[in-house]
């Protein structure tokens, strides 16, 4: 029996950008740190291994139902790690508008009034990740110098620079650098000038942190096209995906393991964790009637109209949400619509599958929209969703999942009272953590432990 991972992502008020609009959200105390300190402590308390946290430098317009704000990621991940002990935290850091130097110091340290420069991988004793992500919609970009947005093939460039100049300046301190001897006055040993050039960058100085607990923090990444495949292959300690069925996380799974080799990498150095939202029940029956409701909430006119844009890349704001879908065809030659840019690689093949599934449902704008932005849902009993969940993972379509549950802080509560123990009961998660970094809990290797040995055997 495989011991799989899981992780939870805390995306404000939940898994929808219209979750807030539920009376029991909590929307009021999305800027406290309460309320993040509440679901994380939960997780902790059922041995989950890390807390993914969401970001973005710029709101998303669209109207009451989307439009909200974040506060900063690291800083979230700052407050929980003085009150959490043992679970990792993930917060996702962009990387297309922002510079390597900035980007280590923001995952590795922070300043904070009374607490001087504090690190967050050392603060929290090694549980740091970072999500890297790329920005591709021109709301972020009004907010930067650098202006737009880059396309797709130039910003996973820019991130693999990006990643490479960071871990640059994460493993410039040799490992015996930090020695504190009173006697002789000394606290560290000189440490030397990190010169790092590539296309992007030129890097001549000193970077102001040690190595962590962990060496460095754990770099999660996510995207499905060849560049971002390829890119995650290179670099992530772990892949964040959206693949749902399990033929589909297969075929994932066994891709992207068997991309490692040419990167001198084993598959047990890459783990593969899908997002995954759950809805339990008593019954069967009561736990898909509560997942046809859930989703109803989730998708409301305005977000129904905001995702159909992204295909037809063009304004259709005047088209009734509940009504049947355009009948004009995508616009070909439109890269963004309304300061998002559009992912749909054959708009017009897309178009005409959407309508031939709403044609054979009888499904309006709405409804469509509900069903094809549906995430991977494990749905029924607390020991019908265990099974689920654990099948995907010893049948090797991933290492575990990211859960998302549908509402924060609370929608954690009933799976960890529920299904945790059914887990436990299986032998496929554990009951208690037993080790203190994050690179302990995902089973992964210290990465500066071979410079350490290779050092010894120098000398």
């Amino acid at each position: 029996m495989t011991e799989f991972l899981l992780a939870i992502e805390l995306d404000g008020t939940g898994v929808h950008p219209a979750s807030w609009r539920r009376a029991d959200s909590r929307a009021e105390d999305l800027f406290t740190g309460g309320y993040w300190v509440d679901a994380i402590a939960t997780a902790e308390k059922a041995g989950i291994d890390a807390v993914f946290l969401p970001d973005s430098f710029a709101p998303q317009p669209g109207g009451h139902e989307v439009t909200r704000g974040v506060l900063d990621a690291v800083a979230i991940a700052a407050r929980v790690a003085a009150a959490t002990h043992r679970i990792g935290l993930l917060p996702q850091a962009p990387v297309t508008h922002t510079e390597p130097f900035h980007l280590a110091k923001a995952i590795q340290s922070l300043d904070f009034a009374g607490l001087g420069r504090a690190s967050l991988d050392h603060l929290s004793g090694g549980r740091a990740a970072w999500n890297v992500v790329t920005s591709s919609d021109a709301f972020t970009g009004e907010n930067f110098r650098r202006g737009g947005y880059l396309e797709h093939s130039l910003r996973y460039r820019r991130a693999a620079e990006v990643v490479e100049a960071t871990r640059a300046l994460w493993d410039s301190w040799p490992t015996d650098s930090l020695v504190v001897d009173r006697t002789a006055g000394v606290f560290a040993r000189e440490i030397p000038e990190t010169r790092y050039r590539n296309t992007q960058f030129d890097i001549a100085g000193r970077f102001p942190l040690p190595p962590s607990p962990q060496g460095h923090p754990v770099l999660l990444q996510a995207g499905d096209s060849d560049d971002g495949r390829e890119f995650g292959a290179a670099t992530a300690d772990a892949i964040f995906t959206g693949h749902g069925s399990l033929e589909a996380g297969q075929r994932f799974y066994a891709d992207i393991k068997g991309r490692l080799a040419k990167y001198g990498r084993t598959p047990e150095e890459l783990k593969i964790l899908p997002a995954a939202t759950f809805v339990l029940g008593d019954t069967a029956t009561e736990a898909e009637e509560r997942a046809r409701h859930i989703r109803r909430q989730q998708v409301g006119p305005q977000t129904a109209i905001a995702f159909l844009e992204q295909v037809w890349g063009r304004d259709l704001s005047d088209y009734d949400p509940d009504g049947p879908l355009p009948d004009i065809e995508p616009e070909a030659d439109v890269t963004i619509t309304r300061g998002r840019v559009r992912h749909a690689k054959d708009p017009r093949a897309v178009a005409e599958e959407w309508r031939a599934r709403a044609e054979a449902d009888k499904l309006s704008i709405r409804e469509l929209i509900i069903e094809v932005t549906a995430r991977q849902q494990f749905v029924g009993t607390p020991t019908a969703v265990a099974e689920q969940i654990d099948t995907y993972v010893q049948a090797d379509a991933s290492d575990g999942f990211i859960l998302v549950p549908h509402l924060t802080p609370g929608g954690l509560d009933e799976f960890v009272d529920r299904v945790i123990p059914e887990l436990q009961e299986r032998g496929s998660f554990r009951t208690e953590y037993t080790g203190t970094t994050l690179r302990d809990h995902l089973g992964l290797r210290h990465p500066h432990r071979n410079r350490i040995l290779e050092g010894a055997s120098a000398s």
